[in-house]
């Protein structure tokens, strides 16, 4: 599958050449002893432009590229990569790959994904959108974003620069099985962070786009606006006594949240035994009225794709249903450990989508809470993936009566995630798309929340 790679001037190599050494790779292992093997070759290019102040701050063209092989002596298993496509490098990391595996202990889990499960069929889902602009295009279009932040209110002093990210790469993966599949990827941004001061105090926020597509970013004067509208709202921030609260997660953070329990019911997790859900399928872990479906043929998806990193297919499937587990995030050697089979998701999830039946919009879930706290930014990493307790640095706003009053700093949120997910209790319509995983603002029922 390459979806439209016609457009080569994008990359260094024609598409064929990184077919044939993935083919290459194959046949270096088998010949070497490997009783089986899997190959990943990649080609990516990108400009980033920066600029601040009006002015230039960065130019950065990259050209990346480099393979990965894995190789297996019956159970034994080698890994190597380089970023050298010279014949000779091939063969030496082929060569290294095996001396690895004739000495490394045995692992009956080890192996490649089983061949029935490989993908057969390859959809093109329109993950390659390449951006043609030039280096001068670029800095116009971070400039005039720049300039509409610095526009939004006169309290906008000072800028930390506004970015244009343009990305393409496109990959083979191969393996002894048979199986060899590779497509073209864009992903594309603008972001914007500005600094706004009254008297003496200074505030910061920011506010970035992703996409496959730069049709689908959202505008340079809407980045650029919102980032200065967010500065200038956090302006006046206080501090607040300590108190138990709902707690509203801002959608573009909310996410991090599906984040929490992706990690803890995924195979490393769980086989390790390092993980607060362990054993958690067939549980509640959400509230009753929670949704989460897997969606990896969703077009032009920034999670998107056919098969996963072992050539498994995707499929889309119910992670959570009514708040009870559904299904873990396994690739083929987690299952194995955990005596299950593989759910495609070697390399991570696909697109991620936590509803509810009746989503709220923004204000509509100021109103249900009433009296908390709007978390719009946070800090730290504390978090406790085996016990789950949680506890994180926050910024946003004090809401009282279902409306805003005044920005807080200087607080910290705690709970346990356990809890914090069965105690969801609004989701939010404004879903914003980022990355893999995908919700709307999140209604906390109660945490607590760690003021002065």
């Amino acid at each position: 599958m390459n979806n439209d790679i016609s457009s080569s001037q994008h990359f260094s190599y024609p598409f064929e050449v990184l077919q044939q050494i993935a083919r290459d790779i194959l046949g270096h292992a088998r010949k070497g002893g490997a009783s089986a093997c899997e190959a990943n070759v990649s080609d990516g290019c990108g400009l980033n432009v920066t600029v601040r102040q009006g002015a230039v701050e960065t130019i950065e063209h990259a050209r990346d590229k480099g393979l990965s092989v894995t190789v297996y002596i019956g159970q034994k298993r080698g890994h190597a990569s380089t970023s050298d496509f010279s014949p000779q490098a091939i063969g030496d990391t082929v060569a290294a790959a095996l001396s690895i595996a004739r000495h490394t202990a045995a692992d009956d889990c080890a192996g490649l994904a089983d061949a029935e499960l490989l993908a057969t069929s390859f959809p093109d889902l329109g993950l390659y959108h390449p951006w043609e602009l030039s280096v001068e295009q670029a800095i116009e279009l971070a400039q005039g974003c720049e300039a509409a932040a610095l526009a939004s209110d006169k309290r906008i002093t000072n800028s930390e620069g506004a970015t244009i990210s343009i990305n393409t790469s496109r990959f083979v993966y191969a393996n002894s099985h048979g199986f060899a599949g590779g497509y073209p990827l864009s992903r594309h941004s603008i972001s914007c962070a500005v600094i706004a001061t009254e008297h003496d105090n200074m505030q910061r926020d920011y506010w970035y786009s992703v996409a496959r597509d730069a049709t689908d970013l959202e505008s340079i004067n809407d980045v650029g606006k919102k980032a200065g509208m967010r500065s200038i709202a956090r302006l006046g921030a206080k501090k607040i006594a300590t108190c138990e609260v709902p707690v509203l997660f801002e959608a573009p953070i909310a996410s991090s949240l599906i984040g929490h329990f992706t990690q803890a019911v995924s195979g490393a997790s769980l086989y390790r035994k390092s993980s607060f859900l362990l054993d958690s399928m067939g549980k509640q872990v959400f509230s009753p009225d929670i949704q989460i479906r897997e969606l990896p043929h969703i077009r032009k998806g920034l999670a998107s794709c056919a098969f996963d990193d072992e050539g498994v297919a995707t499929h889309e499937r119910s992670v959570v249903e009514n708040g009870i587990v559904q299904g873990y995030f396994l690739g083929s050697y987690s299952a194995r450990k955990l005596g299950l089979r593989t759910t495609g998701n070697a390399g991570g999830n696909h697109n991620l989508v936590l509803e509810n039946a009746t989503p709220l919009p923004f204000l509509d879930l100021l109103k249900k809470m009433d009296k908390g706290l709007l978390v719009t930014e946070l800090l730290g990493h504390g978090v406790n993936g085996v016990t789950g307790d949680y506890s994180r640095g926050a910024t946003g706003f004090w809401v009282e009566n279902g409306e805003l009053c005044y920005p807080v700093e200087e607080i910290t949120i705690a709970g346990n995630l356990k809890e914090m997910l069965r105690g969801i209790v609004g989701v939010g319509s404004d879903r914003i798309v980022r990355g893999s995983k995908q919700c709307g603002s999140l209604l906390i029922e109660r945490m607590t929340v760690a003021g002065h």
